[in-house]
């Protein structure tokens, strides 16, 4: 069979929304590589948020930021992230609101004065809406353990800023005040409005998708797509074959070209089987 790419999206497709990383899916990985196919997870997660429980699974290379960031064999090749202007309005923005957020950057993730403590409810919640057993136990350290705190947030290496939403109210003022960036909401199943977060424009999973294709003159009918959220389906549209997940939202179902089974049911393996990958 001729070399694909196959992009996978983490959260809800390689894992389920409680971290469960299924041996189905490492297996499935790891077979289709053998066969000559290469295997990238394409997500909102910059660098610093891909642990070690994932990296060990051995990828071919790495798209992050929802397509602002791509490596090849542990190489960067393309990178687009906000800079230090972009930063500083933002950050002194949230100051003026009193809102708690922090900085997702590859070199790692930077928490605002008070976001642990701020942080906890918000935390708990989303931890509810992925479904955690243990939801009122939960507090920004344990969902993010290598956050950093009191550096200076003035940095030109920000790919993404999370905030806490008071209100949704906070989310529509971001929108109106960062109209020429990407503002968008997040929260857990469901993609409820816990946060708010801002990145460039014109940046989407499809990017670093398209610049990789290109780098590696493939073709996009080369390509599969795994996701199951709303901010996966410009990739899905985009690759030759679009798969969600059988817990995929409604809107990324129709945007597919093809549904398996949920994320805990071995969907990605027994996607990997109809398409002959494996």
């Amino acid at each position: 069979m001729t070399e694909k790419l196959i992009f996978i999206d983490i959260d809800g497709t390689l894992v389920d929304y409680e971290n469960n990383l299924p041996s189905s899916a490492v297996d499935a990985i790891h077979q289709a590589q053998d066969n000559g196919h290469l295997v990238i997870p394409v997500t909102g997660r910059s660098k610093a948020e891909m642990y070690e429980n994932i990296l060990a699974i051995g990828f071919d290379g790495y798209i992050g930021g929802n397509g602002n960031y791509v490596e090849l064999n542990d190489q960067e090749i393309f990178h687009k992230h906000l800079t230090a202007e972009d930063t500083k309005a933002i950050v002194d923005w949230l100051h003026q609101r009193g809102l708690e957020y922090y900085l997702e950057s590859n070199s790692g993730l930077y928490g605002s004065k008070k976001f642990a403590e701020r942080g906890k409810e918000t935390i708990q919640a989303y931890s509810a809406y992925k479904g955690k057993a243990d939801a009122k136990q939960m507090d920004v350290k344990k969902v993010f353990p290598d956050m950093i705190f009191g550096s200076d947030p003035y940095r030109d290496d920000i790919n993404k800023i999370s905030f806490i939403l008071d209100d949704y109210q906070d989310y529509l003022d971001a929108k109106k005040e960062f109209s020429n960036y990407k503002v968008g909401t997040w929260g857990g199943v469901g993609e409820k409005a816990l946060f708010g977060d801002v990145a460039l424009d014109n940046i989407d999973k499809s990017v670093g998708i398209g610049f990789l294709l290109q780098y590696l003159g493939k073709s996009k009918e080369d390509a599969f797509a795994f996701g199951d959220a709303k901010v996966d389906i410009p990739m899905i549209e985009y690759c030759g074959t679009g798969i969600a997940m059988g817990n995929a939202g409604p809107e990324t179902k129709e945007a597919a070209d093809y549904i398996t089974a949920d994320v805990d049911q071995d969907g990605m393996w027994k996607a990997f089987q109809h398409f002959g990958l494996i």
